[in-house]
């Protein structure tokens, strides 16, 4: 019987009940007292001051409870006597009025006491609680509040590396003193079921410096890096490949962490770390599986070092709250790689990886998307080149930046090519786009700028749907906005679209844009089209007489944007027009008859001398005889034949039937056939389009060594 009166026990009881508290907040084991072998089943003891079963109000033992006064609420301080002992405790179970224990002494009521009463200890949140019961729960709640901590921080990352960043950081110094992070290579993702063996491959560790720098501070912490140092176990291995049945497989397919010391965990490091990891020993090493969605991917090493404080059983329970959300933040950001990658490879397939270089003009280009999370919009142009030394130039804008606006935006852009490919006048392309959009369905919506460059003619043809207006920089600086009637967008269904010809001066440039180039939320469509005009001939002054550079014009242009300026995607599409000049184009009408072989082969000559290109008049002579018969033998009205000189020497026949000429075999017995294969082998290039009235052949020969390029 201790000298306070309580019955010997009663003391260890509640300091288990404490311990008990402390297991419902953290969910950690009861643990038998240090000398006391552990009892299974024992309810506690109920004599003396109530200990044990937890009343409403009260502490979980009871002990300690004050009794109320007259007229007070229960739950006040104890009372205390003169002499320093305790009141008559009220809390005797089925309302029994408590009674004193032999050999302890009850005061007599009386008046106030007399003199100094001794400093109270410290009150907890819990009233009747004792100080280890209260450093009991407060190790749970700081374990609680270090997991909701570490797991945010975790949780912060988009990509891998910040993931596995954030659980290191988090870890180190506060939960261990070195982590290894280990993930399967590669990783796999989604429901890809993975094959072949499963290898782990060291990701990160973090460590905090062994040894105090010569100014008593601590060592910067090291790069992430396998060598731990001898006091951590030295190096780790790189690669570790998991043995179907092993024991770091059965470790990993437990999920759940285990200490170092553990039969299981003992067989297994070594597998993950190398044949000889000479990890400390006792409850210092905690090896976690790393498991998400589907699969374990990977696994975490927690060390401690032999001169700090031991892991204790309920961090167990802190290491696998770490390890499942790191595994589901992995999981996460490999999902979102591997969206990202999808997102890319749209863009790539959707806009053009390079623009053609046609005769006569030169083009630059930018695309921006809304956001780097957003790589992908509506936004798309083209430059197409068609019959004739003419180019197509497309820029359109389908509403929204999504993964669906992209889908529809391919559809649109695919459209475009293939009735730009049939040489219909413009607005008959806006009229199909427009069929096509209603196809794909009732809210598809999209703007679109159509317009096609003749060099030869040096004139435009522009139609417009719904779309911003182009400016034109002409050669002298002054730009300018077309006036180009606007039309309904694309999908709206019913309305008629009208084109415009306007003149195209060689030196001139034309810009085509969306309006996420000058349109946001801080200034209207028309603010940023003047915005954009004005630009343009600013930059056109910095180069005097002189064109500005496309290239740098185009980054110029994007710079007028500012911080906030970036509300949708940007599509920008610049087209210099150089031109033909006259003197290097030659162009006749021929009748159909048998002698237009003939008369087609004089004029190539006269041409070719006139240019100074005798050298390839054999080439040219032959296959224009070719071409022309092939023309002759089915065409009804007069053919068209044309010579350009730029770069190359370029020949265009052109007659009113549609069919267009194959490539074939000619058999030994045929008397026809070959025309084609010839022009196959002699010329650099040659195709066949079809037109609204008919088609054009078209073949080009190089130019002879040493001619001055045009």
């Amino acid at each position: 019987m201790p000298a306070s009166g309580r019955p010997e026990g009663a003391d260890r009881e509640t300091a288990r009940a404490g311990r008990r508290v402390a297991q419902g907040a953290v969910g950690r084991a009861e643990a038998p007292e240090p000398g006391e072998e552990p009892r299974h089943g024992q309810r506690p003891h109920h004599g003396g001051e109530g200990v044990g079963r937890p009343r409403e109000g009260g502490s979980p033992s009871g002990a300690g409870r004050p009794r109320p006064r007259g007229g007070e609420p229960g739950g006040s301080v104890p009372e205390q006597t003169p002499h320093g002992g305790r009141a008559a405790d009220s809390s005797a179970p089925h309302g029994e009025v408590s009674r004193p224990v032999a050999g302890e002494q009850v005061p007599a009521p009386a008046g106030p006491p007399t003199g100094p009463l001794p400093a109270p200890p410290a009150r907890s949140a819990h009233p009747g609680e004792s100080g280890e019961v209260a450093a009991a729960r407060q190790a749970g709640g700081d374990r609680l509040r270090f997991i909701g901590a570490a797991t945010r921080r975790i949780a912060r990352g988009i990509d891998l590396d910040e993931i596995v960043l954030g659980l290191c950081r988090a870890t180190v110094p506060t939960f261990a003193d070195a982590i290894l992070v280990y993930l399967r290579d590669p990783l796999p993702v989604g429901d890809e079921r993975p094959t072949g063996p499963v290898v782990l491959r060291l990701r990160r560790t973090d460590r905090i410096p062994e040894e105090p720098d010569t100014n008593g501070g601590r060592l910067p912490m090291l790069p992430a890096q396998p060598d731990l140092g001898p006091a951590m176990g030295g190096s780790a291995a790189e690669l570790a490949e998991v043995e179907p049945g092993g024991p770091l497989a059965e470790v990993l397919r437990g999920v759940r962490p285990l200490f170092g010391e553990a039969q299981a965990a003992r067989t297994a490091l070594p597998e993950l770390l190398g044949p000889d990891p000479r990890l400390p020993g006792g409850h210092r090493v905690i090896l976690a599986p790393l498991r998400g969605r589907r699969r374990v991917i990977g696994a975490a090493v927690f060390l401690r070092r032999p001169d700090r404080p031991a892991f204790e059983p309920d961090d167990l329970l802190v290491a696998a709250q770490l390890a499942t959300h790191t595994a589901l933040g992995v999981d996460k950001a490999v999902l979102y790689g591997r969206e990202a990658y999808i997102a890319d490879a749209l863009q790539r397939t959707m806009l053009p990886d390079s623009l053609p270089q046609p005769t006569g003009v030169r083009l630059a280009s930018r695309y921006l998307p809304a956001a780097e999370t957003a790589r992908v919009g509506g936004d798309w142009y083209d430059a197409i080149p068609l019959p004739g030394s003419r180019v197509a130039l497309v820029v359109g804008d389908v509403m929204g930046h999504s993964m669906t606006s992209a889908a529809i935006m391919g559809q649109l852009r695919t459209t475009a090519q293939t009735l730009a490919g049939l040489d219909l006048p413009p607005q008959e392309v806006l009229h199909h786009l427009d069929e096509q959009a209603q196809r794909l369905g009732t809210d598809r919506m999209a703007t679109c700028m159509y317009a096609v460059y003749d060099p030869v003619a040096h004139r435009i043809t522009i139609a417009n749907a719904g779309h911003p207006p182009p400016v034109m920089l002409h050669r002298g600086g002054r730009a300018e906005v077309l006036r180009v009637p606007s039309g309904a967008p694309i999908g709206v269904g019913g309305v008629d679209f009208e084109a415009v010809e306007l003149d195209a001066p060689a030196g001139a440039t034309l810009v085509l844009y969306t309006d996420g180039l000058v349109e946001s939320r801080i200034r209207d469509v028309w603010t940023g089209i003047e915005q954009l005009r004005e630009r343009l001939a600013e930059t056109a002054r910095l180069t005097g007489p002189n064109p500005p550079p496309l290239e740098p014009m185009c980054d110029e242009v994007l710079d007028m944007l500012g911080p906030g300026d970036r509300d949708d995607d940007i599509a920008l599409l610049a087209a210099r027009f150089d031109g033909i000049a006259p003197s290097d184009v030659a162009y006749w009408y021929l009748d159909p008859k048998a002698q237009t072989a003939g008369q087609a082969r004089r004029l190539a000559r006269r041409a070719l001398a006139r240019w100074g290109l005798e050298e390839l008049t054999d080439q040219l002579e032959l296959l224009v005889s070719e071409v022309v018969t092939n023309a002759v033998r089915y065409a009804e009205r007069p053919i068209t034949l044309r010579l350009l000189r730029t770069d190359v020497l370029r020949c265009e026949v052109g007659d009113d039937v549609p069919q267009l000429p194959r490539l074939r075999q000619a058999r030994p017995s045929d008397e026809g056939g070959r025309g084609l294969y010839l022009v196959n082998r002699m010329a650099r290039r040659w195709g066949a389009t079809r037109l609204s009235m008919g088609k054009v052949v078209w073949f080009e020969l190089s130019m002879p060594p040493g001619t001055p390029r045009r």
